[in-house]
């Protein structure tokens, strides 16, 4: 018998700090009303000068380890999904296995941007359907506030910080679990959204930092078009793999980074919003964060339950997108 691999725990941590669309008008050119209705954010929450990436995701992964209860000393392996990292080097994985006490897990980070979870949870289901690893733990966490221009209104409005978290552990049959997931990129549009200094292209320099090129650089109607081209294509993708229709779907989690994203994606799929896990008003664009944070709310309220039909969904910089079916 074939058995899958198990989301057996979810976790999630937003920090302290909220700033409210409110708190945005005061600080650029923008009204509340204008960012609800182009996003349906409200608010986001912003690490404080002291909270690092791995701070967060240490918070989010014990939650999650606490839902499946595995004790950190057990697990075999632990991915962090972030493109903030706490250093070029050592991996914020490093410092989360640290924190966590888990002395025998391997540990590494992983970068596809806002597609980071999809591309984790991939990567951690081949070790334990290849027998390698029996318990890991996947996470997705950025404090994004401490790369941003909050002088530019088209990005600022946009990204919070949070992480998210997933115990993956195998199955004990041959229906639950994760069924497939599919990923993709595509290089050619990098510069679609990106960082432009800080590492080996363009090293940190007081020029780059007077010109902010050591900030976000977006141009965001040219990313939404293509977000909701490839996310259409790859949920026709997931549903032709697994001969699925879209009546077969329960519940989908998407990257929580524009209402109006997930609203296409849903017709896409003939889903009604209330089966939609939507929190992008409450947290904004978290990047790697975004898909575990909402799938952990579902969970903890209920919503997704055993037996359901979860898909989750994520398009990101690179560019990157990808999606991955669940039976809870």
């Amino acid at each position: 018998m074939n058995t899958r691999t198990v989301i057996a725990g979810t976790g999630s941590y937003l920090p302290e700090k909220v700033l409210t669309n409110f708190d945005l008008e005061k600080m650029i050119d923008t009204s509340a009303d204008w960012i609800l209705s182009r996003t349906g954010i409200r608010e986001r929450h912003l690490a404080s000068p002291e909270e690092a990436t791995s701070d967060l995701a240490t918070k989010a992964g014990r939650a999650a380890l606490d839902m499946a209860g595995v004790d950190p000393a057990d697990l075999d392996l632990i991915i962090v999904a972030t493109l903030t990292p706490d250093h070029y080097f050592p991996s914020t994985a490093g410092f989360v296995q640290r924190n966590l006490g888990a002395g025998k897990a391997a540990a590494f980070d992983l970068e596809a941007a806002c597609t980071g979870f999809i591309y984790a949870l991939t990567v951690g289901d081949l070790f334990i359907k290849t027998g390698t690893y029996q318990k890991v733990l996947v996470i997705g966490a950025e404090v994004l506030s401490k790369f941003l221009d909050w002088e530019d209104r088209d990005t600022c409005i946009l990204f919070g910080d949070g992480a998210g978290a997933a115990v993956l552990v195998p199955g004990d049959d041959s229906e639950r679990g994760i069924i497939s997931t599919h990923l993709h990129s595509d290089g050619s549009m990098a510069e679609l959204l990106y960082v432009p200094a800080g590492v080996s292209r363009m090293p940190i320099s007081k020029e780059a930092i007077d010109q902010k090129l050591n900030t976000l650089k977006m141009r965001g109607h040219e990313v939404f078009k293509v977000a909701v081209t490839r996310l259409s294509e790859v949920v026709d993708e997931v549903m032709e793999a697994n001969g699925l229709g879209e009546e077969d779907i329960d519940f989908l989690v998407p990257h929580q980074a524009n209402l109006r994203i997930i609203q296409a994606t849903a017709r896409k799929l003939k889903l009604p919003m209330e089966k939609v896990i939507v929190t992008v008003d409450i947290h904004g664009n978290t990047s790697a964060a975004s898909v575990p944070l909402a799938l952990d709310a579902a969970v903890r309220s209920k919503r997704i339950n055993k037996g359901d039909m979860v898909l989750l969904e994520a398009f990101g910089g690179g560019l990157t997108w990808g999606a991955a079916l669940v039976r809870w």
